[in-house]
């Protein structure tokens, strides 16, 4: 068995019999981590509540350790743990420590102190966060506002430039995924650089906590991109034109990754929208994306092995067969590679190219040389998808990664550990355009 060591308990609730109770699943949760170490999976099935069970069967928990475990080493230990309530549901955070890194879980536990959710969550950038050079802290505010998005509460900041009046707007919009936010990921915060950076040029944004970090428990059933991204994103927008100090005329979406991909849909529905900016934006089905990502980290890891072929051939099998996902082909709340059935339907049914031909707005198309998630092919798809059409303007940043801070390789996800900051051009191209009378 491995040595836990709990650093921070936060208990919300103040009664010594509840600190007791949550006690109680910290340990339960470390127990779980436990069976998974062990490689007892039948055990680590025990943990789920019936009503989750048949989706998480020992061969499924097997292949995501495995997985886990490929990117961030031998499981080590559990250096923290966290707790919150949740409405009727308990939610532990472990800190767990790997030998390549350390990686923190969401564990959801019902009121029998059995499992219904499991996630990991994004990496959360390091306290040495600072400022990149191009933000010029003389010249905007930043203030914390709430946002309604239907039932759900939706922490944001809106940095505005001092003394602004008719100033343009920027909604941030996130990749897939819970998010932060700064969409945080390691030491990294893009959307924090990006609003500061913007600020100091004279541009508005507002940058929220994505609702999959919020409610999480939400999302352990059928869901779709609408409830994941578009709901909450159409809000923001909503509000954002609202703002006093802004020209509700210069309400522009910038959508990173996934956030990219459904900005032409946002966009057809929100017609207000001076423009949207699609940065490292998926042109193709996520599938062929995903499957493109495996092949290459097979290459980068040069794993040769016979176990690696065939894990690759099998993980490219299963996504090339949930592009055949549609609403009635499956039941929707199927989990297929860990996602409901309902999701893929969803992506399976969008062409965000065609819905980008059909826009009135201003597009500005921005990609990574050096991006080893979203790659030139899409960037390229974009273009000849969209040739002819009037107000598009694209660059390509040879030396940027997926996260638009500069890199000397494509590399792997080891470079968001490292203490950067978006490009000063990508900011500057960004303003320039925002800016264009």
């Amino acid at each position: 068995m491995k040595k836990y060591r709990i650093l921070i308990v936060l208990l919300l609730i103040g009664s010594a019999a509840l600190a007791q109770n949550i006690l109680t699943y910290i340990n339960t949760a470390n127990s779980f981590f436990d069976a998974l170490d062990q490689k007892d999976y039948v055990k680590a099935q025990d943990f789920f509540d019936a009503s989750v069970k048949d989706k998480v069967a020992p061969e499924n928990l097997e292949k995501m350790w495995a997985q886990i475990q490929t990117s961030l080493g031998k499981f080590e230990s559990v250096d923290g743990a966290q707790n919150k309530v949740q409405g009727e549901f308990q939610i532990v955070i472990l800190k767990c420590k790997f030998t390549n890194d350390t990686q923190s879980f969401q564990l959801v536990f019902n009121n029998s102190q059995k499992l219904v959710g499991f996630f990991i969550l994004p990496k959360q950038a390091e306290n040495n966060y600072k400022l990149p050079i191009y933000a010029d802290t003389t010249k905007y505010t930043e203030k914390l506002i709430n946002i309604q998005s239907g039932e759900h509460s939706l922490p944001a900041m809106l940095t505005l430039p001092k003394d602004s009046t008719n100033v343009p707007m920027v909604v941030f919009v996130h990749g897939s995924g819970p998010a932060d936010m700064d969409e945080s990921i390691g030491a990294q915060k893009p959307f924090k650089d990006l609003a500061v950076g913007l600020a100091s040029k004279g541009i508005a944004s507002i940058r929220y906590v994505k609702r999959t970090i919020l409610y999480a428990n939400e999302f352990n059933g059928a869901f779709t991109t609408k409830e994941e991204v578009t709901d909450d994103a159409i809000a923001v927008l909503n509000y954002a034109k609202k703002v006093p100090q802004i020209d509700s005329q210069k309400v522009y979406l910038f959508g990173h990754s996934l956030g990219g991909m459904l900005a032409p849909k946002i966009a057809s529905q929100e017609t207000f929208l001076k423009g949207i900016i699609l940065a490292a934006a998926p042109a193709r089905k996520l599938q062929d994306i995903s499957i493109e990502q495996n092949n290459y980290f097979i290459k980068f890891t040069n794993d040769t092995t016979k176990a690696g072929k065939a894990a690759l051939d099998q993980s490219t099998k299963e996504l090339n067969a949930s592009k055949a996902i549609t609403k009635t082909s499956i039941a929707q709340d199927s989990v297929i590679l860990g996602l409901p059935a309902s999701y893929w339907a969803d992506l399976n049914a969008m062409n965000q190219v065609e819905i980008a031909k059909k826009l009135n707005t201003r597009i500005f198309i921005i990609q990574g040389g050096n991006d080893f998630q979203v790659g030139l092919q899409d960037y390229y798809l974009w273009i000849n998808g969209l040739k002819g059409k009037k107000r598009v303007d694209a660059k390509i940043y040879p030396m940027v990664n997926h996260l638009f801070s500069f890199v000397t390789e494509k590399g792997s996800a080891r470079q968001y550990q490292e203490p950067l900051h978006v490009d000063q051009p990508v900011v500057d191209d960004l303003a320039s355009w925002i800016l264009q009378k």
